[in-house]
């Protein structure tokens, strides 16, 4: 078996371990049924794995760190579930990742650094969650980035200068978080973006004018 896709069902009860042993899988979409329990750690058996979802279901626990073996996996849908717990380090080897959504769920702690490692990254949505501390400047790495969201959660410090870097960004959702400090001049060398959010926040100083070249 190479393709399941088992989305939009009614489909309840926990996720076989047994799924595991789908060596040949290189697709999974579990989204938007009323699957619960914990992710078991067999899914991180996949060998040849592309594509996994297992957003808006009713799923519990923490991210395996075990998913962090899946070295081909492209896009991982984790959104929209009340796992909790940290984003694991290790998520940082996932070399091949375009898409990561983890967002609104009730996931914590502070961001990884090792994101920063995922250049080939195009969308990393984290909103809707309870991450905390600041956001690493390592993410000025992921030059593909074309939609970062970090939005509606507890995040602070500055707005880091780094963001700059990411000229291919078309969405940048920093709103409802605790950042202060200036809103840094860089921004304006985001020419591609089409939304600009830093709205609830405690940011001050004056409006950078490069902010008319986007």
């Amino acid at each position: 078996l190479q393709q399941l896709d088992l989305s939009d069902n009614m489909l309840s009860d926990t996720i076989p371990s047994e799924l595991g042993n789908l060596k040949k899988l290189q697709i999974l979409y579990l989204g938007r049924n009323q699957l619960n329990g914990t992710i078991p750690s067999e899914l991180g058996h996949f060998r040849v794995i592309k594509e996994f979802s297992l957003n808006q279901n009713l799923l519990t626990g923490t991210i395996p760190s075990e998913l962090c073996n899946l070295k081909t996996l492209r896009k991982l849908h984790l959104d929209q579930t009340f796992l909790s717990g940290s984003i694991p380090g290790q998520i940082g080897s996932l070399a091949q990742l375009t898409n990561l959504f983890l967002n609104n769920s009730d996931l914590s702690g502070s961001i990884p650094s090792e994101l920063g490692n995922l250049t080939k990254l195009q969308i990393l949505s984290l909103g809707s969650n309870h991450f905390n501390g600041t956001i690493p400047s390592e993410l000025g790495s992921l030059t593909q980035l074309t939609d970062l969201c970090l939005d509606l959660n507890a995040l602070s410090g500055s707005i880091p200068s780094e963001l700059g870097i990411l000229t291919q960004l078309q969405h940048l959702w920093l709103n409802s978080n605790h950042f202060n400090g200036t809103i840094p001049s860089e921004l304006g060398s985001l020419t591609m973006l089409t939304s600009l959010f830093l709205y609830e926040n405690n940011l001050s100083g004056s409006l950078p004018s490069e902010l008319g070249n986007l």
